[in-house]
Order: C-alpha cells, then structure tokens, then sequence
C-alpha cells in the first residue's frame, strides 16, 4: 500500500505532518478547474477534490488523497488569482465583510471514494489602501484561493473565524484523519 498526496501545496504537506502522516509519494494531478456555468461554491469544490483524486495514477490498494480550498463570496467562486490586480480585486470584495471558505478532501483506494467538506466562516477587516497594498507587495497571495493566506501575513487581516483552522488553511485536520482511517490508512502509531 501506497499513500499518494494527490496535492503540489506544501501547505497541505505540513498540515498531514502534523497528524504524523508523511506521504510515500506526491503527484499533483493537473486538471481543468474551471467552474461549471452556475455552478455553487460548495458542490465545485467537492467536484474538484473527487475530479483530483480520479486524475491522480495509483494501484489498486494504494491511498490517495486530494483536497481542493475555495473561497466563496456568496455565489461567486474566489479562485487563485491569476495577478497581483485580481488578488486586489479579491481582497476589495472581501474586505470588511464575511465570506466562506470550502475544503472538500476526497480519498480514494481503488475504486472506493470516501469524501467530506467542511465549511467555515471567516471575516476580513475592513481594508485601507495601505493595507491592500502593503499585503499585495509581501507576495503572499500567489498561488492561493482568494487570494490570502490566514497561516501567512493576512492572519493580521482577519479578526474573527467560526469553523476549522485547518480546513481554512487547506486541510481540516481532524476530518480528513477519519476519513483515512475508514480508508485504511494507519493513524496515530496504528500498525496496518
């Protein structure tokens, strides 16, 4: 058995990490991520993660896990923001008001899924020109959905959350431990 992080974020990496599991091998699948017309922030996120891990080359008893973050804005699907003026145009629509942030993770060993989302609630400060700009400048938001990242320097921008820490971050940790369990991966010094 073969444990696959079906991720290129180092982000997600560290977080497994953090519940000592250390992936045997890391292939990020390279699929299309473009919203379904109409298509609702939490189904396209589930979407993605089940479209990542069916992407993603394994046997028949290997583990692989996917995961995909989205931010929401109501109806409206914050992607990672393809420059510095979306990543801009983000953090304005954002700014001073509440917004979601969507983790699905989806596991697959052979031809079963398990999969889960958690959704948590986040607001962002109310933003001055200075900010944005001083935010924008650090880099951070590259790569990112939303175009922030709360582990990094925007943690400053952001008073309240309800939710999972870790699925904001990419990866609800305590989710995503029991959903690997159900999929046979040993957890917590278990032996297979």
């Amino acid at each position: 058995m073969t444990f696959i992080l079906g991720s290129g974020s180092p982000r997600r990496k560290e977080l497994l990490a953090q519940i000592g599991v250390v992936p045997d091998e890391v292939r990020a699948p390279d699929i299309d991520e473009t919203p379904f017309a109409a298509e609702l922030p939490r189904p396209y996120c589930a979407r993605m993660a089940r479209e990542k891990a069916a992407a993603v080359p394994s046997g028949e008893t290997d583990i692989v896990l996917c995961a995909d973050t989205t931010v929401a804005v109501g109806r409206r699907i914050l992607g990672k923001p393809v420059d510095v003026n979306e990543a801009a145009d983000f953090l304005r629509l954002m700014s001073g008001r509440r917004h979601k942030v969507i983790t699905a993770v989806a596991i697959r060993r052979g031809t079963q899924l398990w999969e889960r989302d958690v959704v948590s609630t986040v607001r962002m400060k109310r933003l001055s020109e200075t900010e944005l700009k001083a935010y924008l400048a650090t880099g951070d938001w590259q790569g990112k959905a939303g175009g922030y990242g709360i582990q990094g320097p925007a943690g400053a921008l952001i008073p309240w959350i309800s939710g999972s820490f870790t699925g904001i971050v990419g990866l609800p940790l305590a989710e995503t431990a029991n959903l690997l369990r159900t999929a046979g991966h040993p957890m917590d010094g278990e032996v297979s």
